[in-house]
């Protein structure tokens, strides 16, 4: 009776002390730091070269990409980038798409040289930070890159102006390295219809569908943000493979025209793509979005007033300015979107595209490339689970450019598809 009564009792002490030693839940910091060192943030998005290229010609000299937080010239009216090797490893970043963006207000032939030239200073600055950065054309050296602790660097095109209305071109760009396209910019090409422009074709030209054909039968990633919704579904009514919208956000949050419709966000849920929410306070939140309209029409009104003298109209805008700042929103608007896309689609497909170095100035609390993990903190808090956290840093993005590659892959005997030279 003793020998059972102590074995009773001693089992009663066991159970209350693994009781005790057994873990509580993980808190929402605990969750997305997890998620993170499993699976690194693979933005698809990055304006780093516009930025090398605005301040200074694309010539590095002794730029210092180890920590850009003393860019300011505030005398010029110009920020601190938004960029560094240190803020990347702060934020968890494994994997970056640099946009090669130049402006679709170039003649295209000069585009297509700008954007040579963009390519080029891309591969110059990864290649003067060895021990941080890799470049990458698939998805095989992204995962090596990572197994190394480098931050897998790859390149994107920001408007299909970039080309000039040339297969030939495009498929020199691939050669080169460029991996996805936006097939516009805020202009229209001569070949698709952009969101922020009158629209002249209905969506997508016969060119055009050849040009997203061509796109994937080379391994180049159709992007869809910028462009119209008739050009999103006239993209994705052919396309074989997944595609990508690089840095937009949920329109039925707020009905910017650059933003994803319902419509168009179910045509990327069966097509197997992703949509990579933006950071950018007009896209984000629909009070920045109106105080944007307010303003544009206050510049007019300035200008109309100071006729013959636009530094008074310039000086008059900056006073309003600062009477009337941005709504800027926070990092629960972000998530807000990404809540939307994946109730409706799936957390399969979602993604970050912050436009950091693109934009002037981000949502609260995502200011930089070392503030994402404030974002999957707030959506842990929401109830997304490490599973989902770790699709949306990279897993998404990843699935997508195997799949992408796995196509290309499956066409390798499909003859190019060509077009007559226009000069």
């Amino acid at each position: 009776m003793r020998l059972a009564l102590f074995a009773a009792t001693a089992l009663s002490l066991a159970l209350a002390v693994g009781a005790q030693a057994k873990p509580g839940p993980a808190t929402p910091e605990q969750v997305a730091e997890a998620a993170l060192r499993a699976a690194p943030v693979f933005d698809g998005h990055n304006d780093v070269p516009e930025q090398l290229r605005d301040r200074r010609k694309d010539v590095l000299g002794d730029f210092d990409f180890t920590d850009t937080s003393g860019t300011a010239d505030p005398a010029k009216g110009v920020a601190a980038m938004q960029t560094d090797l240190k803020r990347m490893r702060k934020g968890h970043v494994g994997a970056q798409f640099w946009s090669v963006y130049v402006s679709a207000n170039l003649p295209e032939p000069q585009a297509v040289q700008a954007t040579l030239e963009q390519i080029d200073l891309t591969k110059r600055l990864v290649a003067r930070y060895p021990a941080d950065l890799q470049l990458c054309t698939d998805s095989a050296c992204i995962e090596a890159a990572w197994k190394k602790g480098r931050i897998a660097s790859l390149m994107g095109m920001e408007g299909g102006h970039s080309i000039g209305g040339s297969l030939g071109v495009l498929r020199q760009m691939h050669a080169l390295g460029a991996r996805y396209m936006t097939l516009t910019h805020f202009k229209n090409t001569a070949w698709a219809d952009s969101a922020t422009d009158a629209p002249v074709h209905d969506g997508l030209t016969p060119f055009g569908k050849d040009v997203v054909r061509e796109m994937q039968r080379l391994g180049i990633l159709v992007d869809l943000a910028h462009v119209s919704e008739k050009t999103m579904l006239d993209t994705l009514a052919i396309a074989g493979a997944p595609v990508i919208v690089s840095h937009s956000n949920a329109y039925a949050l707020n009905p910017h025209p650059r933003n994803v419709t319902d419509r168009a966000l179910d045509a990327i849920k069966a097509n197997g793509g992703i949509v990579m929410v933006n950071f950018y306070p007009p896209y984000v939140l629909d009070a920045a979005r109106l105080w944007g309209a307010e303003r544009d029409a206050v510049e007019a009104r300035f200008k109309a007033l100071n006729r013959g003298d636009p530094e008074k109209a310039k000086a008059a805008l900056a006073d309003w300015d600062k009477a009337n700042p941005m709504p800027r929103g926070s990092v629960k608007d972000v998530a807000d979107h990404l809540d939307y896309i994946a109730r409706r689609i799936g957390a399969d497909h979602v993604g970050l595209g912050g436009d950091l170095d693109g934009i002037e100035v981000a949502v609260t609390g995502l200011e930089d490339a070392a503030t994402y993990p404030a974002l999957f903190v707030e959506l842990a808090r929401r109830g997304w689970s490490q599973q989902d956290l770790q699709k949306l840093a990279s897993g998404n993005l990843i699935r997508v450019l195997k799949a992408s590659e796995a196509y290309t892959a499956a066409h390798a005997g499909d003859p190019p598809l060509e077009s007559p030279t226009t000069f």
